[in-house]
């Protein structure tokens, strides 16, 4: 999808990601608490009026990579084979950003998973991840599946399971002891889903 962006929209994008990696990178050396606006716009290497022009705070800046990652995959999902089972188109897009960011191998550190886990408890970051996010993907699947987005519970019922899946994932991913890495338990999660969720 990135190579329909022209150059002004690519350098934003980088820009957003950037500001967003600084963001992450920061809270994991620190704690979340310990960072503040100045301190990522500083790492990132821009000034605070950049940052401000692009985020709200330092939960918005965190929380664009997650809807990035959601905008990206659902711009996979739209160019998979139309011949291909739902579940294992929904699987490869969910998992094409994170795999071309090389996150396929990566595993935390004990230390980083307390501060992911206080991430994933902090209400401005939920916030951040507004139940908007998927809402394209309801329009994706209906059109994929024949279905219609507003009178069919179908797209709307896949949709939220992606989406439960997502946060399921990452859930198990900050309590793993040990660590695994998120596309691991993500793949494992829509497999599970796909195969009708069978009794254990």
């Amino acid at each position: 999808m990135d190579t329909v962006l022209g150059l002004r929209e690519r350098k934003k994008l980088g820009t957003r990601w950037a500001l967003s990696d600084a963001a992450l990178a920061l809270a994991l050396e620190r704690g979340l608490n310990n960072v503040t606006r100045e301190d990522i716009a500083e790492r990132a290497g821009v000034s605070l009026r950049t940052f401000n022009n692009y985020f709200t705070g330092k939960y918005e800046a965190i929380a664009f990579r997650q809807v990035d990652r959601t905008r990206q995959s659902l711009a996979v999902f739209r160019e998979r084979p139309v011949g291909e089972p739902l579940w294992t188109a929904i699987t490869e897009a969910m998992l094409a950003p994170l795999e071309a960011e090389g996150a396929s191998d990566m595993r935390p550190t004990h230390d980083e998973l307390v501060v992911i886990r206080d991430l994933l408890s902090a209400r401005d970051l939920r916030a951040a991840l507004t139940r908007d996010l998927f809402a394209d993907w309801v329009d994706a699947i209906a059109e994929r599946t024949g279905t219609d987005p507003t009178r069919d519970m179908y797209p709307r019922l896949v949709t939220a399971v992606v989406r439960a899946v997502g946060e399921t994932a990452m859930e198990t991913y900050a309590n793993a002891d040990p660590p695994v890495p998120y596309t691991e338990l993500l793949r494992r999660g829509l497999a599970d889903v796909a195969a009708g969720l069978p009794e254990r």
